[in-house]
């Protein structure tokens, strides 16, 4: 059984940036990957990534301190009412960009070509990845033993 309030990533990927808390798109990731990092079991997931920091972003949070407070050992709803009161977000904006968050792509010829790079650094020969988020779920399935 997976133990969300202390995740191993070297054993098993964070929650899809498609899992939504609260409405927000890839927040339980982010906790993850803190709660992970924390602990010394982070793999090869980092925290404040570029995606981190479009939540960050979105949300005004300052990234050091969210993970002060993740770090007092706060549940995913703790975390979720610490951000709530923080971002001052309205829910359709909430909505409207957790949508956006689950479906933004590389935009140019130049990241299409690095997401194809990635896959082809991964022996994959699936056609249909345009969004990051596909990228990594795709990505965590490959790296934990899923076949390409």
């Amino acid at each position: 059984m997976i133990n969300f309030s202390s995740p191993d990533l070297t054993q098993h990927p964070p929650r899809s940036l498609r899992v939504r808390l609260g409405g927000y798109a890839h927040l339980p990731r982010l906790l993850d990957k803190a709660r992970a990092v924390i602990a010394g079991k982070g793999g090869d997931y980092h925290y404040n990534c570029p995606l981190d920091k479009l939540f960050f972003t979105f949300t005004n949070i300052d990234p050091d301190a969210m993970l002060a407070e993740i770090k007092t050992g706060k549940t995913d709803l703790a975390m979720l009412a610490w951000v709530e009161a923080r971002a001052k977000r309205l829910p359709h904006e909430v909505v409207a960009w957790s949508t956006w968050a689950e479906q933004v792509g590389p935009g140019g010829k130049e990241g299409h070509e690095w997401i194809a790079s990635v896959l082809g650094e991964r022996k994959s020969e699936r056609d249909d990845i345009r969004s990051y988020a596909d990228l990594l779920d795709h990505d965590d399935y490959l790296s934990y033993g899923g076949k390409a």
